[in-house]
């Protein structure tokens, strides 16, 4: 049955069976029964299927980490269809992708895949071999050692999927849980909206975490895996602050004018000892109106401790801290909350909406700045102007099956 199923393009390596390099999947060929396992290889995961009642369901390819092209062919003979593509945590890579009863439409996309090993260190030297994961990556598909894709909308059809290793620049982003790739509903970040704004010629790889500062991102062997596979011509977004600030954790602690700025110089000496641009973002503010309906800022001296550094180590600087105030302030006291998680009383962490705004308010600044970056932006992005933005009422992402009332961390 498995010839049938997998088109394989490659042959066997003359020392023993390889994985092949390029594998195409046709779905209208498998049963509910055809589960991924690590010793199939592929197949539906996570107790999913699609069905006739149009419900998400995912799909799982095992694969070594690197940077993958995913080419879906979507449609249906019979019926009209509606896709939204995740991959991996929640990613967002396609929206709305519409076919009409007997077209089919193919679409190409990047996804990033990684586990947690490093290199292992010299002997005596130290270092570490893996990335120190938290409880709650316990189980989280972004660490693993598959690939795997949120087939949503309103009626997915989803006839073939080719899968195949590819070389392409890769923009790391290295921040806390307003940038992480959020496992649950309700909860997102920008970080996992991002890719949707990118054309098939750039990976996204979000090593952001939540409760992360940049003292732990080191300690924690974040910023090593990054560095482990950083490139010339590859990217590093840095983002911290929101727990940066905290006074009441001493170990991670920094001060805005200091250490707060030293470390930022680090990273950015990292990036640029490997031919990697950095990019640094101030945070995005929270949600804290004054009794005017103007925005309180909650960050300190830290948004303006990156914009010095970046003014004086002539790197473009993200001011997300602007642009968030301007967002919330559009939006005013009242519909501000429906940009945020748990119905809006979070006033950190934002739900679909407002991550989704944020990452267009990245696109944009990554348009307007002097990055090469800005060729690889979606040629369906027109503009994002974050004092007038989306209407929230209107705003329609196909919510994840994955749901979880756990706060991230740090919060």
């Amino acid at each position: 049955m498995l010839r049938h199923l997998i088109l394989w393009v490659t042959l066997p390596v003359l020392t023993g069976w390889a994985a092949p390099a390029v594998r195409t999947f046709d779905l209208t060929t498998l049963t509910p029964a055809d589960t991924f396992s690590p010793e199939r290889g592929f197949g539906f995961d996570l107790g999913t299927a699609p069905t006739a009642a149009h419900e998400p369901f995912f799909f799982s390819v095992a694969v070594p980490e690197g940077n993958y092209r995913v080419t879906v062919t979507f449609g249906d003979a019979a019926k009209a269809t509606v896709n939204t593509v995740k991959a991996e945590s929640r990613r967002l890579m396609l929206d709305r992708v519409a076919t009409a009863a007997g077209e089919f439409y193919t679409r190409s996309f990047i996804v990033n895949v990684r586990n947690a090993s490093l290199p292992p260190p010299e002997k005596n030297a130290p270092g570490g071999s893996a990335v120190i994961l938290n409880d709650r990556e316990t189980g989280s598909l972004t660490w693993d050692d598959k690939l795997t894709l949120e087939f949503n909308g309103s009626a997915p059809g989803v006839r073939t999927i080719m899968v195949e290793p590819v070389e392409r620049p890769t923009v790391y982003l290295a921040g806390d849980s307003t940038v992480t790739d959020q496992r649950w509903e309700d909860g997102a970040s920008w970080g996992q909206m991002l890719p949707r704004f990118f054309r098939p010629g750039i990976a996204i790889a979000n090593h952001a975490e939540s409760g992360e500062t940049l003292k732990s991102f080191l300690t924690g062997l974040r910023l090593a895996k990054i560095l482990s596979q950083i490139r010339a011509g590859d990217y590093l977004f840095i983002q911290f602050g929101h727990n940066d600030q905290k006074k009441q954790w001493p170990q991670t602690y920094v001060e805005a004018k200091t250490t707060y700025q030293a470390y930022l110089r680090a990273y950015i000496a990292e990036a640029r000892m490997r031919g990697a641009t950095p990019v640094l973002l101030t945070s995005p503010q929270r949600r804290t109106f004054d009794e005017h309906g103007k925005i309180t800022n909650t960050h300190g001296d830290y948004p303006a401790a990156v914009r010095e550094v970046g003014a004086e180590q002539n790197v473009v600087v993200i001011d997300l801290a602007a642009l968030s105030t301007q967002f919330y302030e559009a939006l005013g006291p009242e519909r501000a909350t429906l940009a945020f998680a748990n119905h809006g009383k979070d006033a950190t962490h934002h739900n679909n909406y407002g991550a989704y705004e944020l990452a267009k308010g990245v696109a944009q600044a990554i348009r307007d700045s002097n990055l090469p970056l800005a060729e690889k932006i979606s040629a369906d992005f027109a503009t994002f102007d974050p004092a007038q933005p989306d209407d929230p009422s209107t705003f329609n992402l196909p919510a994840s099956p994955l749901r979880s009332t756990i706060t991230p961390r740090g919060n």
